[in-house]
């Protein structure tokens, strides 16, 4: 059951229950006035709600009617509270339609926003999400983040789909314990990390997570979004602490690991430097080019890949026997032929490792 959280519609200032207070006691308020040393005017003001109890005020209270200052103190704060809250919902009522491009029902459904009961308190939830009081904080914190990610050029994208998955992303690699990055690590962990290729997730999952913490990058996996096309993203959490971001996209263990090795490859080629708007399509072409060629390497270094291609026979056999003889699952040879065209697109394809999402983790 989802917790609910009684909040007011309607804000009493704390003049009413003074007005009551002195109804009560037959007071009048030029008497009070006279009882606290305080104008008359400042006493109608209270009364009225337009001016507050300050602490001071709340002190004289107390002495004339024996009920403490933190009284009138919490009936002060709650009023301004509540008051800066329904001012709030009335602004956010106006920017409903900004609002309803988040792909909001598919967020509650992957559990990072609750359900909330209105359509303005669910407006407050997704801008706690993303860690924003306005949509103007939002738009200056994300129209432009610094994040490098590989996106498809075949799907009509939203930027605030997209942000609500680097955010959730941004979210869970927080949480996650990482020592300060070291490249020189990194790329040790990279060469043990190949060797995962062939693992199942239940065993390269957190594997692949505790090398890469132990050099400083964290490592999610976070489900795609509607609308946003990316199978991965590398961005800087801070100054000690970068982020990969997988959505296993194509659900498919070459596809997987090449993201994986491209982002690596922005961290190790570009490192703190890399940046997209959210509104592009991906970062420029030779840097791309560079994390792509990163990764096709770090996967099949080059020398085998010639020497395989001058004796290929076209057989699943001799990819199976080329796979095993670099130690890696014959599925990337598998989707590298294909990339380059040496097999087209419907070959071959048993050989790669299917992988599907259950809750929140990853299976075969």
């Amino acid at each position: 059951m989802s917790e609910y959280h009684f909040q007011p519609d309607y804000a009493i200032p704390p003049g009413e229950t003074l007005q009551e207070e002195l109804t009560s006691r037959g007071m009048t308020q030029a008497e009070l006035a006279d009882r606290t040393g305080m104008a008359k005017k400042t006493i109608n003001e209270i009364v009225k709600g337009k001016a507050p109890i300050t602490p001071e005020t709340a002190l004289k209270l107390e002495h004339v009617f024996g009920l403490p200052a933190h009284f009138w103190n919490a009936l002060e704060q709650n009023y301004r509270e509540t008051k800066a809250r329904l001012d709030e919902q009335d602004r956010l009522q106006e920017d409903l339609s900004w609002f309803q491009q988040f792909p909001v029902q598919e967020m509650i459904k992957f559990g990072w926003l609750r359900r909330c009961q209105s359509k303005v308190e669910q407006f407050q939830e997704l801008l706690t999400f993303f860690g924003v009081s306005s949509t103007s904080a939002w738009q200056t914190v994300w129209e432009n983040p610094q994040t490098a990610y590989r996106q498809s050029q075949c799907v009509t994208v939203h930027r605030e789909a997209i942000s609500a998955w680097l955010r959730q992303g941004e979210r869970v690699g927080h949480q996650l314990d990482c020592a300060p990055y070291r490249e020189s690590q990194f790329r040790k962990s990279l060469k043990r990390i190949r060797e995962l290729t062939r693992e199942t997730p239940t065993i390269f999952v957190p594997q692949l997570q505790e090398l890469c913490a132990e050099a400083g990058v964290a490592v999610v996996f976070v489900r795609e979004l509607p609308r946003t096309g990316i199978s991965g993203a590398t961005r800087w959490l801070n100054t000690n602490k970068a982020l990969i971001q997988l959505s296993l996209r194509y659900k498919s263990n070459d596809h997987l690991w090449f993201t994986f090795f491209h982002e690596a490859g922005h961290i190790v080629k570009h490192g703190k430097e890399i940046f997209l708007e959210i509104n592009g399509n991906g970062l420029d072409g030779e840097k791309e080019e560079e994390a792509n060629q990163f990764a096709c390497n770090e996967l099949i270094p080059p020398e085998h890949w010639h020497e395989f291609l001058e004796t290929f026979d076209h057989s699943v056999v001799e990819v199976c026997r080329f796979a095993k003889k670099i130690n890696i699952d014959p599925g990337i040879v598998v989707g590298r032929l294909q990339h380059e065209k040496v097999w087209g697109h419907e070959k071959g394809n048993k050989l790669k490792v299917r992988l599907v999402w259950s809750d929140e983790t990853i299976t075969t």
